[in-house]
């Protein structure tokens, strides 16, 4: 329930605060959350940063999820970039951080030093249009130049610059696969050339979700630094009880939320089709006592892939919150767009325990090589 509060401001200051809300097109109510929300989010922000055991940036940062993951961790967020202003409003009411937008518009040098960089960065085919002039020039090309035009080459660019001690990078599984092979050599290939030994492993989410989220993790750790001489182990201990579906319900949900006849009807039929044509497209019916299929941002159009049972009644959706849970983010953490916006932040984001439970190891890791 929001809170009531009156504020006295001398007149230079409430002059101040009109020509902001004209110029950025908000009310003035608004306008004094974000001045309040900012304050404090930056004394906390101190309060952290003097207590962090290392520092760390968040590109491609979503809503947060690997930021929330690592800051467990005590770590302290020096930089975050994310380009959507949907998910730049809910990484604002979280954390009372603005990202910045754009990060292939971001010099690299204009970025804050770091300890890790972390990023679940949009999977793109590499063109090698372009090498054959660049050699026609006598100019040198490595796998750097190959990524050039790609989200990837963002990472690399600023991994090249900055030299963190190590990275995190997250991706579908598929990755490794696609364009046949090729995105995930370069990919590879890149990051050694840059001088960081790499480690990567597929893990399934359902470890610490009801959820099948198969998604590859890429560790790497500056050999500048720490020589090649060491292995990483992405082995994680996974909680003693199997999570449920059940486990992540809201005990009222609103009827907006169960399928309409038609709807539901269409669903039915399209599943019979392909059947009838041995495909295996159609909807999936959630196991309450099992995992469910992986939660996609396109999830706001139908939620086909996961439908949740009704006794007597046609299936429902998730909720956004239920959405929030299937993805371990607990229920203090703020949904304030609209349900359209949340399916799809939450359908691109990270199973935010098992990245904790990553970061764990990689920053275990880093303090063995401290202290050796």
């Amino acid at each position: 329930m929001p809170k009531q509060m009156h504020i006295r401001l001398d007149d230079r200051t409430y002059s101040s605060l009109q020509k902001y809300a004209a110029n950025s097109n908000k009310p003035i109510n608004d306008c004094v959350k974000e001045a309040l929300s900012l304050y404090f989010s930056q004394r906390q922000d101190d309060i952290k940063k003097e207590n962090a055991k290392f520092t760390f940036i968040d590109l491609f940062a979503g809503i947060g999820g690997m930021r929330l993951a690592f800051e467990a961790h005590d770590g302290h967020c020096v930089f975050t970039s994310e380009w959507d202003r949907y998910c730049q409003r809910t990484y604002f009411e979280n954390f009372g951080i603005m990202p910045h937008g754009d990060i292939t518009q971001i010099e690299a040098c204009d970025i804050p030093n770091h300890d890790i960089l972390l990023a679940g960065f949009p999977c793109q085919p590499f063109s090698i249009a372009g090498v054959s002039k660049k050699n026609s020039l006598g100019r040198a090309t490595g796998f750097l130049d190959q990524t050039q035009g790609t989200l990837f080459f963002d990472i690399a660019r600023i991994i090249k610059e900055k030299r963190p001690k190590a990275f995190l990078l997250e991706n579908v599984k598929n990755l490794k696969s696609h364009d046949k092979g090729k995105t995930w050599e370069v990919i590879v290939n890149t990051l050694v050339e840059l001088d960081y030994k790499v480690f990567s492993e597929v893990i399934d989410g359902k470890l610490f979700s009801p959820q099948h989220r198969e998604r590859i993790y890429i560790v790497g750790f500056d050999k500048k630094l720490y020589g090649d001489n060491f292995e990483f182990d992405f082995k994680i201990a996974a909680p003693q009880t199997s999570p449920k579906v059940r486990d992540i319900l809201e005990d009222t949900v609103d009827d907006k939320y169960t399928l309409t006849d038609h709807l539901w009807q269409y669903l039915r039929d399209y599943a019979a089709k392909h059947k009838a044509k041995g495909n295996g497209f159609g909807y999936g019916m959630a196991d309450l006592d099992g995992v469910t299929r992986t939660l996609s941002a396109r999830y706001y159009k139908d939620g086909s892939e996961i439908l949740i049972p009704q006794l007597g009644r046609n299936p429902r959706r998730l909720t956004p919150r239920e959405c929030a849970r299937l993805q371990g983010y607990t229920d203090d953490f703020l949904i304030p767009v609209s349900d359209t916006q949340a399916y799809k932040q939450f359908g691109n984001t990270v199973v935010v325990p098992l990245v904790t439970a990553i970061a764990k190891n990689l920053v275990a890791a880093l303090d063995s090589f401290e202290n050796t």
